[in-house]
């Protein structure tokens, strides 16, 4: 791991650490702001299994778990799935809690609506750190360098 994108990596987890620290310990404020898409994934949870959570306190919380859990293992080697588990936690995120476009009052959608686009800039980032091999060939790459060698080597038994 390059020590830049180690400490690119830190930087972005610090912001779902710490909100999802306070999301956890004090999930109550966000529980009302949630509701629009925890009323939706309730149900479909509740078909999982009928131990599942549904309850937007609990799912507040759960969120903010896995906010912390993931941004922890932001800076390490398990970066890429971390990053794919933290765009599964702001998509839902940022559309429960950033409605900008239901708020009359124009310097409070002004505000939501500055949030709903730092969340996308983070989920930009999200996206470039689930894809990052550091520098090493990616999986796609590896594939079709595999094939090929493979395939020169069929051709090279062929033509004896």
């Amino acid at each position: 791991m390059t020590p830049v994108r180690t400490v690119a990596r830190a930087l972005l987890a610090g912001i779902f650490i710490g909100g999802g620290a306070k999301a956890l310990l004090n999930p109550d404020p966000r529980v009302k702001v949630s509701e629009p898409v925890t009323t939706r994934v309730a149900p479909m949870l509740a078909k999982v299994h009928d131990k599942v959570p549904t309850d937007p306190r609990t799912l507040v919380q759960l969120n903010g778990a896995v906010q912390v859990a993931a941004g922890l293992l932001l800076p390490t080697r398990l970066h890429r799935p971390a990053a794919l588990v933290l765009i599964g936690s702001i998509i839902p995120t940022t559309i429960g809690g950033h409605r900008f476009w239901e708020i009359e009052d124009r310097a409070m959608r002004e505000q939501q609506q500055t949030h709903f686009l730092k969340n996308l800039g983070l989920l930009g980032g999200l996206i470039l750190a689930a894809l990052d091999t550091e520098g090493r060939p990616g999986l796609a790459w590896r594939t079709r360098h595999l094939a090929h060698h493979a395939d020169n080597a069929v051709r090279r038994r062929l033509s004896r």
